[in-house]
């Protein structure tokens, strides 16, 4: 076999008056339909016209003779008149076409079965009682048969059909077929039997146009594209002509054509001296042929679809002046702020001593004398709460430290009684688990797709570019193509070596043929390895290697294998691949559009510089039979690694990919990560474990330290961790690896800090005269016990409310993080203080730190200080930053960077990118990055209809068909008029239709459907032993409510070829679900399958998940409308539904309602921690206010870093968001607690007083223990661990650090909770009998 050649304006395609070919049936089936290469449409060419030819030049003669001369000439041709052409067959090529004997006679009289044979098609030539044709029966028969071909795609529109049919009709059997057609050439058979194989048919090129122009939009609802795609030659839909189509109807070469057949147009007004062209009356696709058939729908015909209205012109931005809104509201906030602050601060009040010279002395209690009597309700309440708080934390932590041995026992066999439960947990690492919630709506979709349906295919696919290889210039008799250099011949060689060794490879007995996906094979039998689908370039070739050296000559220029393949790329279904199927170029190819392009009918596809190679394998709803998929895909990618690393090309960059391998390099990555985690942890317990020391002698270095009490408190920590993991172990929660990495961090954010304050506090306080060491804890303990216990509970809550989250994975972060946070402050309050109690005996019997059985020197005397960090704080720090002009300054500053990213934060991305996910190092990193790079189609997108309609009744056909009778609101028409404005819908091309094909196929019974001859079971069309059915059709022309349901199973068993291209088992097999209860058939539900447009950025992903589900709401809306309007009972019709599916839709849902999400949780958990702080705190609503506040100006500033540093919004980052505020109750409510229990008088002083206090503990335990651990992330060979653990962990202590540390302190000093003289009162009580126990003790 020759190559094809590349197309010139001849074209050849089929000829409507030849037989069936029956040869090649194999080749023909197709994956979604076989598509009629019926014997003949396909395209149409421009012919040159053939000159007349004239008489020769009479010489100069007498005006007589040349008068005699006249009169004798027109008497002979009167009496020589010829009507016709051809009349009869007479002969059979070697394709089985019939072709007609030359006739030079006059029409002769048809028999009577003959003029019934020319009702059925052609009955507009017996208008005038005409019986007499240039054609016999045979000739009839063979036209209706050869019509009824086409018929199969174009009878869907009447109007096109009939247009077309009249004028085959005219060359082939009109009485005057001479005056419009001349045999240019005969030819004898071995017989001797003269036969006719080459004519010129004049014809009008009105005629050709408006026939054209009315089957342009005729689709083929098997592959949602439109019939020129399929019967236009090489040549696309959008590349096809009037010219093209019809000098393809004539062109020879096919296989299906009988003879030569030029079309030589005459433009209207043009006269020829010996022809009167053809120019049939035609009528348009939006107007019915006649009375009996209504016009086209609006599917096949623009012109019949109802009026929409105009497309909506894309938003503005919303600007002010030319400049973003958002900047320039903010901008006049800040300045509007800044004024007003600045005039209350500077104008409107006189400066206070306290501002510039003032001493810290925190043990002030000024005279309660000077203070009302009449204290407020809430102000007696808040002092109780204190005193009873203070009290309660007294006695509890003397008590615990009393008893250190038994508690440290006791807590220990608790840890571990709990930790059992870790064996019980589940580990989830299904991403569908992790991030769509079960009840959520794409999740329940899925759920139902996947049961009903089988899931959607398993892809393993292979992206080879090509490296450092020059394009190819081909020259054609059109002239150059260049052709990208992927269809190099060494190139393409090396590719069918690899494509061959993929379907060779075996993995314990299992291979490719045994899991694949082949639509044309039987269920159950046995598959061959060919039959699989597999889109390459070489379906192109039959994956035949002998193909690539064919060559052929064209007026001097040499065809190759180029030719063939630029033939194939433009018209994929002139050269179907070896599974019996068209293989698409735009899988096939890849990097042949440039970015931000969509496919079109100009695409260059021979322009790409990347070949995909796309497996198929079958995917199962039950996990159990995917056994042998896992165990091939697994193997599969070994051989590629080995193959990518050894023996793969020097001119090739390969990335692949299997359906496992995702999950597969997550589990990997968060095993690759585990050093770095565990290092980053090491670190922080090494700070945590020297810093807690209070070193005052060098001598002393090994008993001063805390080494043990440091590496206690990290246990303690971490036994948090894990006796939460097993109490959800027990429950049964499973637990997410964001778990295991975040949560210790988390809780040792919040632990760490409460250990410092602790520590700490102690070491600052002098032991009183007769109190012993337990009592000491104990008091210690209940002066920071309330401030631990409000910290602890207001992130529990936080997460606890964060756990009403749909999302999986941030539900169960936010319960184990919640009940971590809970066992942590249990552990500190009791094993803690029992261990602190411990050590400090340790260190007061003088023995060394670790080796505690060492006992060094004595000192002179035992004082507890301040340490080094505390005095900087209390001498430096806060005198600087309570002066009045700075305080102002922070003021401004932070207002400054609270509006700022206010303007910025609405701008952040939503989505994540899937590259994001995968290790620096793993190969599906490299191969989203090609895929990206050269993905040039979108995904597929299923409308499912499920419920109950009653699809033997017309009316309900009516409301999903979109064909003849359809309503124009139809389900199918809706996606079609949907797929017109792909720049807005995401649908690219319109659904295919198995109801539509089905009467389709009805229709063309005596072709299609056979049952066998003994019995009403189905048999194959193909059986010539089997035997025609008898379908009765309704008004409609569509199978009766008996046959309809007798014969749907037939249609969804009959494998599509050339002879029957509607059969719906290839494109429909898995399409419905249907059953048969007590011989009544049941449809249960449905799909009809779309393409998306090509989906780049996740906003793309999520928008076309959007528009999907506007377009099926419609639709729906539109059902149960409908069907209530025609009597259905209301709560039949509200069962009707359509809804979108789509592979992605289950990760992108989240991201439609993210921004509510995100606020919702940071919402509920700012409000928790309002109404814990207002309550703990004595019902002081100011410090509840100034919490919310500060939390509140870190979350929105960490939204502003999330922008500039290019961190999007999605799961991941909200987790870190909840748990930024969480972390935020650390940096804000010890400060705000102390302040609310100063014993100073002003607001300055007090503010100052608890920076003093808490700020040395705040920098020291969360600062920077978090900021060392941190910057190890950044090593992390993981990048979404670098963008989104790093990166905004980062940001979580900077921005947490400069809030509670300089923000935080001036705003108490400006708008700090008012002194509380009950709970002054308390104190100068307090502090007078603390005084005389003390005298009392000297005494």
């Amino acid at each position: 076999m020759l190559p094809r050649k590349i197309p010139t304006q001849k074209v050849t395609v089929p000829l409507l008056n030849s037989e069936l070919n029956k040869a090649n049936v194999e080749e023909k089936q197709s994956v979604y339909i076989l598509i009629a290469y019926f014997g003949g449409f396909h395209s149409i060419c421009y012919c040159d016209r053939m000159s007349s030819r004239t008489p020769p030049t009479l010489r100069s003669t007498p005006f007589g003779v040349h008068i005699l001369f006249a009169a004798v000439l027109f008497t002979l041709i009167q009496s020589s008149k010829q009507d016709c052409v051809w009349y009869g067959v007479c002969n059979t090529n070697t394709f089985g076409h019939s072709q007609n004997c030359p006739y030079n006679g006059s029409a002769i009289e048809m028999p009577e079965e003959g003029l019934d044979l020319l009702r059925a098609r052609c009955g507009y030539l017996l208008d005038n009682n005409e019986k007499q044709f240039c054609c016999d029966k045979n000739q009839v028969e063979i036209l209706n048969k050869n019509v009824q071909l086409a018929g199969h795609i174009l009878d869907r529109c009447p109007s096109c059909m009939e247009n077309l049919v009249r004028h085959i009709c005219q060359f082939t059997c009109s009485p005057k077929q001479s005056d419009f057609m001349h045999v240019v050439a005969t030819e004898k058979n071995k017989a001797g039997v003269e036969y006719v194989s080459s004519v010129d048919l004049h014809i009008s090129t009105e005629y050709i146009n408006k026939t054209y122009k009315s089957c342009s939009q005729v689709s083929v609802p098997q592959t949602g594209q439109l019939a020129f795609d399929l019967m236009c030659g090489a040549y696309p839909a959008s590349r096809c002509n009037p010219t093209k189509w019809f000098n393809f109807m004539g062109d020879p070469t096919s296989p299906y054509v009988p003879f030569q057949i030029t079309y030589v147009q005459h433009e209207p007004k043009s006269k020829s001296d010996l022809f009167v062209p053809l120019n049939v009356t035609t009528v348009p696709c939006n107007q019915a042929v006649n009375s009996k058939v209504p016009a086209c729908s609006c599917s096949d015909c623009e012109l019949s679809c109802p009026q929409g209205p105009p497309e909506p012109t894309p938003p503005e931005p919303f600007k002010i002046f030319g400049l973003d809104a958002y900047l320039v509201i903010m901008a006049a906030v800040f300045i509007v702020g800044v004024i007003v602050f600045l005039m209350g601060s500077f104008l409107f009040t006189q400066g206070s001593s306290m501002d510039d010279n003032f001493q810290i002395d925190g043990n002030d209690v000024s005279d309660e004398l000077a203070y009302r009597e009449n204290d407020s309700y809430f102000e007696k309440l808040g002092a109780h709460t204190e005193t009873f708080l203070e009290t309660i934390f007294t006695k509890w932590g003397t008590f615990f430290a009393s008893n250190p041995g038994t508690i440290l026992i006791a807590g220990a066999t608790l840890v571990a009684v709990l930790g059992y439960g870790i064996s019980y947990i589940e580990i989830t690492t299904d991403p569908v688990k992790l991030w769509a919630s079960p009840n959520s709506k794409s999740r329940i979709e899925r759920e139902y797709f996947d049961t009903k349906f089988s899931p959607f295919y398993r892809l393993e696919q292979i992206i080879i570019k090509a490296v450092n290889l020059p394009q190819i210039v081909h020259n054609t008799s059109n002239g150059p193509i260049t052709f990208g250099p992927v269809f190099e011949k060494d190139f393409l060689s090396q590719i069918l070596d690899l494509q061959e060794s993929i379907k060779a490879i075996d993995a314990n007995g299992t291979q490719l043929k045994d899991i694949c996906f082949a639509p044309l094979s039987d269920d159950g039998s046995e598959i061959d390895v060919s039959r699989c689908v597999v889109q390459s370039v070489w379906g192109y070739f039959s994956d035949d290697r002998e193909k690539l050296d064919e060559n052929d000559d064209d007026n001097g220029f040499n065809v190759t294998y180029l030719d063939s393949l630029y033939a194939c790329i433009s018209n994929p279904y002139l050269c179907l691949a070896p599974y019996g199927g068209p293989v698409d170029p735009a899988i096939a190819f890849g990097g042949f559009l440039p970015p931000g392009a969509q496919l079109t009918g100009s695409t260059e596809y021979q322009m790409a510089n990347a070949l995909i190679l796309t497996f198929l394998v079958r995917n199962h709803h039950n996990k159990t039979d995917l056994e042998p998929a896992l165990k091939w895909e697994k193997k599969f990618i070994e051989f590629m690694t080995n193959y990518t690393n050894y023996n793969k090309s020097e001119h090739m960059d390969i990335a692949f990919t299997s359906e496992r391998s995702i999950e597969d390099e997550l589990n990997r990555e968060s095993q690759s990560d585990v050093l770095t985690i565990l290092v980053s942890y090491l670190i922080m317990f090494l700070y945590i474990a020297i810093s807690l020391g209070h070193v005052k002698e060098f001598k002393r270095v090994f008993i001063d330290s805390k080494i043990t009490l440091g590496i206690g408190g990290v246990i303690i920590v971490l036994a948090s961790v894990v006796s939460s993991v097993g109490i959800f172990g027990y429950i049964g929660l499973p637990a997410t690896l964001i778990i295991v990495e975040v949560i210790p961090f988390l809780v040792l954010a919040v632990g760490v800090d409460n250990i410092f304050i602790l520590v700490q506090t102690h070491q600052r306080d002098q032991r009183k005269p007769n109190e012993s060491l337990e009592q000491q804890i104990g008091r210690i303990l209940g002066r920071v016990g309330p401030s631990m216990l409000l910290t602890s509970l207001s992130e529990s809550f936080c997460f606890f409310l964060g756990g009403l989250s749909d999302m999986p994975a941030v539900r169960a972060f936010a319960l184990y993080a919640g009940v971590a946070l809970i066992i942590d402050f249990i552990l500190q309050i009791t094993c803690f203080v029992s261990l602190f109690t411990l050590d400090t005996k340790r260190k007061e019997e003088n023995r060394m730190d670790i080796c505690c059985f060492i006992k060094g020197k004595k000192p002179d005397s035992i004082v507890n200080n301040e340490g080094l960090l505390y005095k900087f704080f209390s001498s430096v720090y806060v005198p600087f930053l309570m002066k009045k002009v700075v305080r102002a300054s922070v003021m401004v500053i932070f207002f400054a960077w609270l509006c700022f990213s206010i303007a910025i934060a609405p701008k952040i991305d939503i989505g994540l990118d899937q590259e994001l996910a995968m290790p620096q190092d793993s190969f599906v990193l490299h191969y989203f990055q090609s895929l990206n790079e050269n993905l040039n189609i979108g995904p597929p997108v299923y409308f499912v209809l499920k419920g109950d309609l009653a699809y033997t009744n017309s009316s309900d056909q009516n409301l999903i068909c979109a064909g003849q009778y359809c309503n124009d609101d139809s389900v199918l028409t809706q996606i079609y008029l949907a797929s017109r404005h792909s720049n807005q819908t995401y649908i690219a091309r319109p659904a295919s239709s198995w109801i539509d094909d089905y009467f389709g196929w009805t229709a063309a019974a005596e072709s299609c459907c056979k049952h066998k001859k003994n019995s009403s079971d189905f048999c194959p069309h193909e059986d010539t032993s089997c035997v025609k059915c008898n379908i009765t059709k309704n008004s409609l022309l569509r199978p009766d409510a008996a046959d309809f349901e007798k014969y749907f199973s037939f249609f969804l068993k009959d494998n599509p070829d050339d002879s029957c291209a509607k059969a719906g088992h290839a494109a429909y097999g898995g399409a419905v679900r249907y059953s048969y209860s007590h011989e009544r058939l049941n449809i249960e539900s449905s799909y009809f399958m779309a393409y998306h447009t090509i989906l780049k950025s996740s906003a793309d992903y999520f928008l076309a998940l959007e528009s999907a589900r506007k377009i099926s709401s419609n639709i729906t809306q539109m059902l149960q409308g409908r069907l209530m309007s025609n009597g259905v009972p209301m709560e039949s019709a509200l069962t009707v539904e359509v809804f979108p599916y789509s592979v992605f839709y289950v990760f992108y849902e989240q991201y439609l309602t993210m921004w509510s999400d995100t606020l919702q949780s940071m919402g509920i958990s700012v409000l928790s921690i309002f109404v814990v702080t207002f309550i703990l705190m004595g019902f002081d609503v100011h410090s509840a206010l100034v919490v919310v506040i500060t939390i509140t100006m870190i979350v929105v500033n960490l939204g502003g870093l999330m922008y500039y540093w290019n961190i999007s919004l999605n799961a991941v980052s909200l987790v870190n968001l909840v748990m930024a505020v969480g972390i935020s109750v650390e940096f804000c409510s010890h400060l705000v607690h102390s302040f609310a229990t100063s014993k100073s008088v002003s607001q300055i002083d007090r503010a100052a007083d608890s920076l003093s206090k808490m700020g040395s503990s705040i920098f020291s335990g969360i600062t920077l223990t978090k900021f060392a651990g941190i910057l190890v992330l950044a090593f992390a060979k993981s990048q979404i661990f670098q963008v989104f653990y790093f990166r905004m962990y980062l940001g979580i202590v900077v921005i947490g650090a400069a809030h509670g540390l300089i923000f935080l302190p001036v705003l108490l000093s400006y708008i700090g909770a008012p002194v509380s003289n009950a709970r002054l009162r308390y104190h100068s009580r307090a502090a007078a009998a603390e005084h005389e126990t003390a005298l009392a003790g000297i005494l």
